[in-house]
């Protein structure tokens, strides 16, 4: 990432039961007040079912309650592309190996077209095997389904007649209309480890990394696997996009301090070498009425850095 530029802003809408009550739809008034504010990204997480065994989930303390209510990603950003107009829309992450590929390729397809080509698809296999079980869907071929999955997904996007084979999908011949309008398809982002594996996966089919560190030695680390193996694949490691939330700084009540957390956001980015910084919602809005102003200052900060 070039020093001087400037990062990109995402702002991750989860932790909706609390913020909008009763009142789901209102969610595509967020967008809208994002859109209006300045936002470059509103990015929606994925789960189709939630199991008792919230205590196995990898990154800490489930940050949730179990009756956290979630709307699939994919239908709210089509919601949401109606009612804004230069925001892009992202998923953080869509779970690929719960939906079958065609059915994943012809609605994000949808959603580009819908959206004008703003749509930024996160994607990565999920953590919990109760959804897994729920869906019918072996949890342990998930990563060979991620990779069969979008694999398939690029062959229906670029092609009309699109042929494809792999151990867990194949079709010959098809036509999957509209193609997205993006040019070279819908980007992924990658929401997993930096492994020597994963960089391959990264680089083969992907545009950027979703890591969930804030650390930004590990972030450059990760960063540095990743663009060797674009070099690798023969890819302009310049090309690589990483975003991450930016660290949470708390006030001396420890709650989350707005002010204090901009303060350091743009230097975390230059030092950590990342392109777009995140931050979730819930942190800094607990109420609908909160929204506006919160996004109003993400605004305000980005013009201030550009």
């Amino acid at each position: 990432m070039e020093a001087s530029r400037a990062p990109a802003l995402s702002v991750t809408i989860a932790g909706i039961g609390a913020l909008l009550g009763d009142d789901l739809a209102r969610i595509v008034e967020v967008a809208r007040l994002a859109d209006e504010a300045g936002v470059d990204q509103i990015v929606l997480p994925d789960h189709l079912a939630i199991g008792p065994r919230t205590d196995r989930y990898p990154y800490g303390r489930m940050p949730l309650p179990p009756d956290e209510p979630w709307l699939e990603p994919l239908t709210v950003l089509a919601a949401m592309a109606a009612a804004t107009g230069r925001v892009r829309l992202g998923t953080g992450i869509a779970i690929v190996p719960l939906r079958r590929a065609l059915v994943l390729a012809k609605t994000a397809a949808t959603v580009d077209v819908l959206s004008r080509g703003r749509l930024d698809l996160g994607v990565g296999v999920g953590w919990q095997e109760e959804e897994f079980q729920a869906a019918g869907v072996p949890f342990a071929e998930r990563w060979s389904l991620l990779d069969d999955g979008l694999r398939a997904c690029r062959a229906l996007w670029s092609e009309a007649p699109a042929s494809f084979s792999s151990p867990s999908l194949a079709f010959e011949n098809v036509r999957c209309l509209p193609h997205p309008l993006q040019e070279g398809g819908i980007p992924l982002w990658f929401g997993v480890a930096p492994t020597p594996r994963n960089a391959r996966r990264i680089a083969e089919l992907g545009c950027g990394w979703l890591p969930m560190t804030s650390d930004a030695e590990e972030l450059r680390a990760g960063r540095e696997t990743i663009a060797a193996a674009f070099a690798d694949a023969g890819r302009d490691p310049a090309d690589l996009r990483v975003r991450t939330n930016a660290p949470l700084a708390r006030d001396a009540s420890g709650r989350p301090d707005l002010e204090a957390t901009l303060a350091g956001a743009a230097e975390f980015a230059e030092a950590a070498q990342v392109d777009v910084v995140a931050f979730a919602l819930p942190a800094f809005a607990r109420r609908f009425e909160e929204v506006a102003p919160f996004f109003e200052r993400l605004g305000t900060w980005r013009e201030e850095r550009r």
